[in-house]
């Protein structure tokens, strides 16, 4: 599966830990520069998310990798009774709780520091499981998979929102200049961080996509997967049912 992408190439910490403190590093801006690159699209593809869910009618919810929250706090439009949350950055799930609250979330959503390849939760305890944006970043992607397999509910819903590349000719191409220089170029300048936002093209490169990750989903015992693009093929969501 060869060398997994690290955000930081001159530290000798492992890509979980890496990914954590880049994303402690950049918490106050994420959301900011999320919207700000996507122009604000990012909303209408959890919306879809949410859509497929409400389908399913699901009363408990996950969250992984939630960040600050967003997708936690769209999916209650599916009416459930419960949604957990779980992340590995401190500064991101700090800034979620405060958005949570201020929302008046904070009965219904319930945010804590979690591992996706080890999540604190017993088997078979959600109907529905997310993640946007988030299983690029894992160190050890079938682990997590079959983490999130576990802990769904059996006949429960896994949504993956998750950024690809482009493949028809010209967008492919104007869209990759994007990525490789413009992103990255104003994403260090607004986050301060030097690596953010060159670690995003290259990790969405290097990770498998389309088909090759419903492979990895059935892998993890999904089964009816099915994948959905999204603007231009600039991102997709991945459906898999337990």
């Amino acid at each position: 599966m060869g060398t997994p992408i690290k955000p930081y190439s001159n530290s000798d910490k492992g890509k979980k830990e890496q990914v954590a403190g880049m994303f402690n590093n950049i918490a106050g801006k994420y959301d900011f520069l999320n919207h700000l690159f996507s122009l604000n699209i990012d909303k209408v593809w959890r919306r879809k998310v949410i859509a497929i869910l409400k389908k399913h009618s699901p009363s408990r919810i996950l969250d992984v990798a939630t960040g600050t929250g967003d997708l936690a706090i769209a999916a209650l439009n599916c009416g459930p009774q419960r949604v957990d949350g779980i992340d590995i950055s401190e500064g991101m799930l700090e800034l979620g709780k405060k958005k949570i609250v201020k929302k008046g979330h904070d009965k219904t959503i319930f945010l804590q520091l979690g591992d996706a390849e080890n999540i604190p939760f017993d088997d078979n305890t959600f109907d529905a499981i997310t993640v946007a944006f988030g299983v690029r970043n894992f160190e050890n992607l079938d682990q997590g998979l079959a983490e999130m397999y576990r802990v769904l509910k059996p006949n429960g819903v896994c949504a993956i929102l998750e950024f690809t590349m482009p493949q028809s000719f010209p967008f492919k191409q104007l869209y990759g200049f994007y990525f490789k220089y413009i992103l990255p170029s104003f994403g260090k300048i607004i986050s301060k961080d030097n690596a953010a936002y060159t670690y995003l093209p290259e990790s969405v490169k290097a990770f498998p996509q389309r088909n090759e990750f419903l492979a990895r989903m059935n892998k993890a015992k999904f089964e009816q997967t099915t994948f959905k693009n999204l603007s231009m093929g600039i991102a997709a969501i991945y459906i898999g049912i337990k």
